[in-house]
């Protein structure tokens, strides 16, 4: 019996393969960038790299440039001050107080999280792409991303990430994590465009949410919600009736 309950996920990874296109490189901007609804790009850190997110946020700027997108922050959550004085009004540094505590009681990463929707600044259809410190954005992925959001169907998205396409730290675990990229393009992928539902997984990074939904979910769910903060959140988001969508374009990080 256990071994035929991961049989629908071999199925699904299989037929997503199979169906859609996993070679696609081509994410053409299907409306104007300029009229896009404002995209606040959220990264939250403990700030243990200041270097490592300062030459982040500064690539994240210029991807955004090259595209043409206007309408949009580079925000970056820190447990300790990173100092991100660049002058640059696209850029914003928010501090988690050491002394705030959810209603619920949620901590770790969940803790971070629920602090900017409970100091939200942002209209209820503005739109938050939440990256991990260490993920970093192609022309790509914001074309994918601003494609998405102008669309406006689904409350929530995510895309791929690769592991490949920078620096091999060690060759070993950047083909272990060659698994969680087939997972993105085989069954991740296929439960989004046929389901609009994260039936298999749902990643903590490159996922994509519109403000009113997210304050809606929130991540303050104690404990058991700060575990795996971001599967948490999906299902609590599915049980609420929430649909979701696949971003084309990937977005890059390196393996440990």
């Amino acid at each position: 019996m256990l071994s035929i309950l991961s049989l629908p996920q071999y199925i699904c990874q299989f037929v997503g393969l199979i169906v859609l296109n996993p070679f696609n490189e081509s994410v053409p901007l299907k409306c104007d960038p300029l009229s896009a609804p404002f995209i606040c790009f959220r990264v939250v850190t403990r700030g243990d790299y200041r270097r490592l997110v300062a030459d982040n946020v500064k690539r994240h700027v210029k991807v955004c440039e090259k595209v043409g997108l206007k309408n949009f922050v580079v925000e970056v959550v820190t447990e300790k001050p990173l100092e991100l004085d660049t002058g640059d009004r696209r850029i914003r540094e928010i501090i988690l107080p050491i002394e705030y505590q959810p209603k619920n009681g949620a901590i770790f990463k969940a803790r971070a999280l629920q602090y900017r929707l409970d100091t939200n600044e942002l209209a209820d259809n503005d739109w938050i792409v939440h990256l991990d410190e260490e993920t970093v954005m192609t022309g790509r992925s914001v074309r994918g991303v601003v494609n998405f959001v102008a669309d406006g169907r689904h409350d929530f998205g995510q895309g791929l990430i690769t592991y490949a396409d920078q620096r091999v730290v060690n060759a070993w675990t950047t083909l272990m994590d060659s698994q969680r990229v087939a997972d993105d393009l085989g069954k991740i992928r296929f439960q989004f465009k046929y389901f609009k539902k994260p039936v298999f997984s749902w990643k903590g990074s490159y996922f994509v949410c519109r403000v009113k939904a997210e304050l809606s979910v929130g991540f303050d769910h104690g404990l058991d919600g700060s575990i795996a903060e971001d599967c948490y959140f999906a299902m609590r988001a599915l049980s609420c009736g929430h649909r979701f969508g696949w971003i084309e374009g990937p977005m890059r990080e390196e393996s440990p």
